[in-house]
Formats: structure tokens, C-alpha cells, sequence
């Protein structure tokens, strides 16, 4: 497992679920994960329900906008990717292609951050730590582990990303079909894969994990959720692509993690 104080630029930071039944959601993610949940008062109305484990903050379920539930977007996982400068970040994303969705906005003391979706499609979040600078636990179970993007141009996915944030990408050899891998300085920082079938949405997949592959699969079902795929043995782990009660996909994930 790996304890943070801080990210690098550049690097996934923070995992959040937009949901349409926070309550649920809290009941199906802290039943799988075992999650302590507290939920935070927020200035606008609403709580936003901060996930620990073992008190370190792993993730967060938030109630997804009402302008999202008009629009009739599902419930989803946002990745959040850390940044020195929200609004030069945007303002370079945007000449790279990208529509700001939301131009960066305080958080409260929290940070500040961002909703831009890449010249592909996929939904990403910069984050500019104030307070909080993110995840205070990752690559253990239960916390994020992996962000994965499924995008129909590898390439220019790959030249977006590259620009964007400083990232090297470059395909696992003898990989089929091709594996994109992430890497943000000397880090491992994620992948990208084709988006299958023909016609999925472009999207980035966050990765939680869990002890064992198969006993996750099963308390997930047994709460509620489905198994879209899986599990899928890749040799140093196990994935299943996983969709909660109220839509949300995601990924667990069992096996080898970095510190």
C-alpha cells in the first residue's frame, strides 16, 4: 500500500463517485470496500461523503449535479489528475483540442480544479491541492489503484496526454491488442486501451482494489452490482469491469501493487 502527503504534477490524485442515490452508494461501496464514510456539509446544500479507510481518505461519493440528471448522464467515476495550475491547465487543454465544461473554481480551502473532456471525449479533472491534495492511501484495497483510458485514436489520445501534462506513452510490447502504458516522470501512471465494442463512449475507468478477485466479484453481486467482464487474468493480476446498483462502472482489481 502506499500512503501520500502530496502528488507530483501529473499524476491521478483522486477518484469520485457522481451518483444519482448517494445513499445507496454509501451502502454498496462501504459494504464491498469496507469504507468508513463521513459525510461533510457542503456551502451549496448537500453533503459530499468522504471514504477513509483505516481514517486515510481513499475516495469520495458525491450526488451528481441536477443539470447531469436532466441531461440524463449516468452515474459515473471521475479521475482527477493533480496540477500546479488549474486554470493554465485548462487554458492549455483548450488549446490542445479539449472543451472546458468548467472553467477552474474553488473548491472551498479544498483546491481547485476543473471539468474538461479531452478532444476524444473522456471526462477528466485537474486538481490544484489546497487543503487537500488528494488520495491519503492508493495501491492497497479498497483505494484507487489504476485510471485507465478507453479512447477510439490511440494516437491522438496519446498526443493530447502527452502534451498536456508532460506524460511518456508508449505501447507494452508484444501486447495484443495494444496496451498503452502511462508514465509520468519514472512513475507508473495508468494506461490506454482502444474503447470496445465499436461505439463505447470514450471514458476513463477507475481502477479500486480488493484482496481477492473472485470473493470481490461475488460481494458485488451479492450487493447489488454487476460483472460486466471478468475476471480477466493479465499475469501479475486479476481485473473485473464492475457496474454498480446505480450504473457506475468501474474496475476491482486484485494483485501486484506499487508502493
Amino acid at each position: 500500500m502506499g500512503e501520500r502527503s502530496s502528488y507530483a504534477p501529473g499524476t491521478f490524485c483522486w477518484a469520485e463517485l457522481s451518483t444519482t442515490d448517494q445513499p445507496a452508494a454509501k451502502a454498496f461501496y462501504s459494504g464491498l470496500f469496507g469504507w468508513e464514510v463521513e459525510d461533510l456539509p457542503l456551502d451549496a446544500g448537500g453533503v459530499y461523503s468522504m471514504a477513509r479507510i483505516g481514517g486515510k481518505d481513499v475516495a469520495a461519493i458525491a450526488a451528481q449535479p441536477q443539470q447531469q440528471r436532466e441531461a440524463g448522464v449516468p452515474a459515473l467515476w471521475n479521475s482527477y489528475i493533480s496540477v500546479e495550475n488549474a486554470d493554465a491547465c485548462a487554458e492549455r487543454a483548450k488549446e490542445l483540442g479539449a472543451s472546458v465544461h468548467a472553467p477552474a473554481f474553488d473548491v472551498m480551502q479544498a483546491g481547485r480544479m476543473a471539468v474538461i473532456q479531452d478532444p476524444q471525449g473522456a471526462y477528466f479533472m485537474p486538481w490544484q491541492a489546497g487543503e487537500q491534495h488528494g488520495a491519503a492511501l492508493v495501491n492497497a484495497p479498497g483505494a484507487l489503484v489504476w485510471n485507465e483510458l478507453a479512447s477510439p485514436d490511440l494516437d491522438a489520445s496519446s498526443a493530447f496526454y502527452s502534451e498536456l501534462f508532460g506524460w511518456t506513452i508508449a505501447p507494452i510490447p508484444d501486447m495484443t491488442p495494444t496496451y498503452l502504458a502511462i508514465r509520468n516522470g519514472e512513475a507508473s501512471n495508468g494506461g490506454i486501451r482502444e474503447a470496445t465494442p465499436p461505439g463505447t463512449p470514450p471514458h476513463w475507468l477507475v481502477y479500486l482494489g480488493t484482496e481477492e478477485i473472485d470473493s470481490g466479484m461475488a460481494k458485488a453481486r451479492e450487493l447489488g452490482g454487476s460483472i460486466l467482464a471478468g475476471p480477466v487474468d493479465i499475469g501479475m493480476a486479476k481485473f473485473a469491469v464492475t457496474q454498480d446498483p446505480q450504473g457506475a462502472v468501474f474496475a476491482l482489481y486484485a494483485g501486484r501493487l506499487d508502493p
